[in-house]
């Protein structure tokens, strides 16, 4: 299977295969790496996986797992085993949940990366404060962020108003996939903390989520390309 060094990940919010595939059938693999998020995985199971691997995309696989420790652990590991690039948990899971989960990968010698849920980005301050956490969403993102990279994992899933702060904090290295991504002419949607691509990787993202500016666009592949003259990259 090719791999890519693009920053760009298409989040497949669709409820079926079938359309799933009508939309990676239009992109090129090696330009863009595709999102499994919860409805299509409940819907159609891990051949979702298998039908995106067939086609040569690495997958990054939504799922914010967030149980005990060991049951945790043991969904990253098989999440691992069906050869995703990606797989993330719920740093509200606590130091013990992460550090389990980045252990068993690394004694199985799996290389797929491990990443943490922050904040939501539909979040606001408000909702925060109706859940009990005290303070703005910044400061929650950088708690947590602080706790994943600490407890071993590769990085976060954040908002890129928080990848600036994240960056000198976490460091470089330390991966902030970012999801509310949109074009300057694309709307927000039910997203709350957005920004575009452009601004997003200046900011210290380093992998952005984008959804609906692709997937309902008339050409996607089109859609992807204006997106990657944005950022400087060659087609």
């Amino acid at each position: 299977m090719p791999s890519t060094n693009s920053p760009l990940i298409i989040a497949l919010d669709y409820p079926a295969l079938a359309p799933a595939l009508t939309l990676v059938d239009a992109l090129d693999p090696r330009r863009c790496r595709v999102k499994i998020g919860k409805e299509l995985f409940t819907r159609e199971g891990p051949r979702t996986i298998d039908a995106m691997h067939e086609r040569g995309f690495e997958v990054f696989l939504d799922l914010k797992f967030h149980d005990i420790p060991n049951t945790v652990a043991g969904a990253v590991e098989a999440a691992a085993d069906r050869g995703v690039w990606m797989v993330n948990v719920h740093a509200a899971g606590g130091r013990r949940m992460m550090e389990a989960s980045a252990e068993r990968l690394r004694q199985r010698g799996l290389e797929t990366r491990l990443i943490a849920v922050t904040v939501l980005t539909s979040m606001t301050d408000d909702e925060l404060q109706d859940i009990g956490v005290v303070g703005d969403a910044l400061s929650q993102v950088e708690r947590l962020a602080l706790l994943t990279r600490d407890s071993g994992l590769d990085g976060v899933v954040c908002s890129a108003r928080e990848s600036a702060r994240l960056r000198e904090c976490c460091g470089e290295d330390f991966l902030k996939v970012t999801p509310g991504i949109r074009p300057a002419s694309a709307a927000a949607g039910d997203q709350r903390r957005v920004m575009t691509p452009e601004a997003a990787m200046a900011a210290g993202s380093t992998h952005l989520v984008i959804g609906r500016a692709v997937t309902q666009a008339p050409d996607p592949m089109v859609a992807l390309a204006e997106i990657e003259r944005s950022l400087g990259l060659a087609g």
